[in-house]
């Protein structure tokens, strides 16, 4: 694998944007940063282009015509392959609300996949740094493309049975707040290590609230799949625009959520709070057209999936690395706080920032060079680029 350092005038570091440095890589990890030119190893000459953590998903669900749902290794396996070409180095693999029986089957074909690419040292790709359970303890009103059929309160015993089939590998877990059983299940599953996110919901103000108490810290797409914000009952959106310490999860793709209310949200919790995510689906990095989420038919246009039956909005095809881009052009924040909020802080809220998301000396090398105006020059994980 060798030794080699990366030249650059923008180096995002976790105090901050280093100016002209070098960044040693040796042996696939993070050395230290250097101004003076490091002696006996290759450089590569990245002046002008951003050198930053390589980008974070927890909440994708797929990519290139597979899915998590597909409960299939090999889907993993190009999902993992397809994104890392896109600037994404880490993900929580995201599962649909389903039966429990192929909840199951999906938690047991992310780990079988982890554990294959772990063992290949040829293997260059994106880093399943976990799982999402998007489902199946939601609401009907706002169940969004989540297939109603499968939907029921929440479970610890189903949690522990889909963390043994995992393998340990389960991240975060979502819910709506106003189930049968909800505080409970925040608590114990806080308790296990395990993120409570809460979404796909018709809760008040005062259940958010209480889920919040209860160890929620995760307010899954702000804005889509719960109440609008309002002014006699602020609902979910009104407890994570207020809730210190609770994370945003926002979908940038100017579909999902007008530019206007995403720095309504920004501003109101900081970007240091807000994380970018794609909620991509399947049908990520392919042309419009029909296609299916789960057991449901979508048709995809312009970006954007939608429901065949009813037209709700089902996911985006974005990558991070358009979502970061997004947010600048809108001018909602800076270059920095955008790479930032696509690496450094879903890292933080999905309790995964000791193994990602930060340029830090004996981490792996994950990284992305990016132009002035954010579009993607290259990626490297573990210190290999990436081939397009």
């Amino acid at each position: 694998m060798g030794s080699f350092a990366i030249q650059s005038d923008e180096l995002v570091l976790p105090s901050g944007i280093d100016g002209f440095g070098y960044l040693v890589i040796e042996d696939g990890v993070f050395g230290g940063v250097s101004i003076e030119r490091p002696a006996n190893m290759p450089i590569v000459d990245r002046t002008g282009c951003w050198v930053a953590p390589g980008f974070v998903d927890t909440h994708i669900h797929g990519f290139a015509g597979r899915d998590v749902m597909d409960c299939d290794p090999a889907s993993i396996h190009t999902i993992t392959s397809e994104l890392a070409k896109r600037g994404t180095t880490s993900w929580l693999a995201t599962t649909l609300t389903a039966s429990a029986q192929k909840t199951g089957e999906a938690c047991a074909s992310v780990a079988e996949a982890v554990a294959a690419q772990r063992q290949d040292p040829n293997f260059v790709g994106t880093r399943t740094q976990g799982i999402f359970l998007e489902g199946p303890f939601f609401t009907e009103g706002h169940k969004g493309a989540q297939n109603p059929r499968y939907l029921i309160d929440p479970s610890i015993e189903l949690l522990n049975d889909w963390q043994s089939k995992a393998q340990g590998l389960i991240a975060k877990t979502a819910l709506a707040p106003e189930r049968d059983g909800a505080v409970d299940y925040i608590a114990q599953a806080t308790a296990m290590g395990v993120v409570a996110a809460i979404g796909h919901s018709s809760a008040t103000y005062g259940q958010a609230a209480a889920a919040v108490l209860a160890g929620a810290s995760v307010v899954v797409h702000t804005f889509n799949g719960m109440d609008d914000l309002g002014h006699r009952d602020p609902g979910i959106v009104g407890c994570a625009m207020t809730s210190q310490g609770v994370y945003a999860e926002l979908i940038c793709d100017g579909k999902h959520v007008d530019p206007v209310a995403c720095e309504a949200l920004v501003r109101s919790k900081g970007w240091e709070h807000v994380a970018l995510i794609t909620d991509c689906l399947s049908c990520g990095g392919l042309p419009d057209g029909s296609y299916f989420i789960g057991e449901l038919p979508i048709e995809l246009r312009a970006g954007a999936a939608y429901l065949k039956q009813g037209g709700n909005l089902a996911g985006s095809t974005l990558t991070l690395v358009e979502a970061a881009r997004n947010v600048v052009d809108w001018g909602i924040v800076t270059a920095e706080q955008a790479i930032r909020m696509a690496s450094e802080v879903p890292a933080r809220a999905n309790g995964i920032a000791d193994r990602c998301g930060s340029i830090l000396p004996g981490r792996d090398a994950d990284l992305v060079v990016l132009d002035r105006g954010l579009n993607l020059v290259e990626t490297y994980v573990g210190g290999v680029r990436v081939e397009a």
